[in-house]
């Protein structure tokens, strides 16, 4: 199923949901049931599709009107106004089913290209303006900001063959079996066209489809290539219904041509499912699906070619490669993009800075600070705050707004010294900027210096099992001593700004060791004092010294 669009953008991609709905502007990329579900309930005006995609939903869906949509055709581009701006939007081939498109969004969001389901081939990416594709291993004069992808076989090795490939694969499987007196070919999906049109050219015989149990596919033949259909149900070329029980149905044929003495039907099957499932398959049925350059035969008796309308790993990795995009959105569930090797290598490790288009995608809106130098770290799917906090504005980051139509909500994003750090060994010693460490009254804890003072929260009831440290940098000159008083709340504002100008002299460290205020700390809430975890360095010397002593 396809996935939401970010709230920040003003358009959504093939999702029909109340969500969705509330986006100013829809498109479809093409007629495939599972990429328009909910359209007749969630629709709203305008639908962006080609004309072919409109034809075939509207025959799915007859309750829709024809004035929801919108025309944009393979090539085309426009410019859409919107209140927050316009943008562009340019439609390319899919290279996926008929009318199936690719949409390129330009505007204040940045560069946007969502593939909707695609099997991207050399010609694909040629068609995309040249700028935001790499020559001769240079960068592209202009990078996509985010692409999302079809990912189905992002997680799979299979070394998918091209569609011109399997479809001559059907026609030999064909050939080798001449006295087959009804070939049965399971091609009523969309997106399967070209192999009957091949089929029936080269054999010069028009192919039968059974208009009551699979109305859809004539339907859609009907409109598309209407020349190859025939009426005649004992035509010797057949479409045949993959889904659903296909392995029952094929055995039921089968088993009746035996019972009447009579040779065999041919069944095939194009399709790159049987390929990727190995679920419950003995070792000789693994072993037949390792074979793309010839159709095998299965158990039930059909004969498989690995016929796919979705990109292999291979084509997926080698599109990123030249389209050099700066962050990858799987468009399938799982996040199947995370597997593919550009990601891992190209974007785990982007920095978003406060004028990166992430921030109007996700609909934030970032003021600038003078003493704030924001870096975000993309990890996965989400990003996360990096950096130390050493400024005032950064311990007390609230600079980050959401910025939606109807109102202004404010959004507080921890900093690395306000969540628990992770090691090796699972969550790192605290902090005492921790903020599981809640201010249940109004306290602060005075440090004072000879030149001056240094004013901090502190609760009053810590909690009694996480483990806290302070101790101030070498470079101090003169001992802090620690006191506790109580401060008025209308001069707690100021002491803090104090505080952080302070303390951004002074940066917090971990120490090895703690020190006797902290021990009397934890005495005095009752609670052993924990044992400083070992360090990763120690650990590794000793598993060196210890492999030393095994060798002698």
């Amino acid at each position: 199923m396809p996935i939401e669009m970010p709230r920040g953008l003003p358009f959504s991609v093939d999702t029909w949901t109340p969500s969705s709905k509330k986006k100013r502007h829809h498109f479809l990329t093409h007629a495939h049931k599972d990429h328009s579900s909910g359209i007749s309930t969630h629709s709203a005006y305008p639908i962006y599709s080609t004309h072919l995609t409109k034809t075939l939903i509207l025959q799915q869906y007859p309750q829709l009107d024809d004035s929801l949509f919108v025309g944009i055709e393979v090539g085309q581009s426009m410019v859409v106004d919107d209140p927050d701006g316009r943008f562009g939007v340019t439609a390319f081939d899919a290279n996926h089913c008929p009318g199936a498109v690719m949409f390129l969004f330009e505007g204040d969001f940045g560069n946007i290209l969502h593939t909707g389901d695609c099997r991207l081939i050399p010609e694909c990416l040629q068609n995309l303006p040249q700028k935001y594709v790499t020559k001769k291993g240079k960068e592209p004069k202009c990078q996509f900001d985010y692409v999302f992808l079809d990912c189905t076989f992002g997680r799979s090795s299979l070394h998918i063959p091209s569609k011109h490939l399997a479809i001559q694969q059907v026609i030999n499987c064909i050939w080798k079996h001449p006295d087959a007196p009804i070939v049965y070919l399971c091609s009523d999906m969309l997106g399967q066209e070209e192999i009957l049109i091949n089929v029936s050219r080269i054999f010069g015989s028009k192919i039968f489809v059974d208009k009551a149990n699979n109305p859809e596919c004539f339907q859609a033949l009907t409109h598309m290539v209407p020349e190859i259909l025939s009426q005649d149900p004992s035509s010797r070329f057949q479409v045949f219904e993959g889904f659903p029980k296909l392995c029952e149905r094929a055995q039921a044929k089968l088993a009746e041509a035996q019972a009447n003495s009579l040779p065999e039907p041919l069944i095939i099957r194009p399709s790159a499912q049987w390929y990727a499932c190995e679920e419950d398959l003995p070792k000789t049925e693994r072993r037949k699906k390792e074979s793309f350059n010839e159709a095998v035969r299965d158990q039930f008796g059909i004969w498989h070619v690995c016929y796919s309308i979705h990109s292999s790993r291979q084509e997926l990795e080698w599109a990123l490669q030249l389209l050099a995009p700066k962050r990858v959105v799987s468009t399938t569930p799982s996040c199947r993009a995370m597997e593919l090797n550009y990601v891992k290598k190209h974007c785990f490790s982007s920095h978003i800075t406060s004028s990166d288009p992430l921030w109007k995608l996700l609909d934030i809106g970032v003021e600038a600070c003078s003493n704030l130098d924001a870096s975000v770290k993309v990890v996965g799917c989400s990003p996360m705050m990096e950096g130390s906090s050493k400024t005032c504005a950064e311990s007390q980051l609230q600079l980050v707004k959401i910025s939606a139509a109807t109102q202004k909500e404010q959004l507080d994003l921890s900093t690395p010294s306000e969540r628990p750090p992770l090691t090796l060994f699972g969550k790192a010693r605290f902090g005492f900027q921790d903020s599981t460490f809640q201010h249940e009254q109004e306290k602060t804890m005075v440090m004072k210096s000879d030149p001056q003072q240094i004013v901090t929260n502190r609760a009053e009831n810590e909690s009694s099992s996480q483990d806290v440290e302070l101790e101030c940098e070498n470079s101090l000159e003169k001992k802090i001593e620690v006191d506790v008083t109580e401060v008025p709340s209308e001069k707690l504002v100021e002491k803090e700004t104090e505080v952080c100008k302070i303390a951004s002299q002074a940066p917090i460290i971990l120490s090895r060791g703690f020190n006797e205020s902290l021990r009397n700390l934890y005495r005095s809430m009752n609670v052993s004092v924990p044992q400083p975890l070992p360090s990763l360095v120690e650990l590794m010397n000793s598993n060196k010294r210890a492999k030393k002593m095994r060798w002698r």
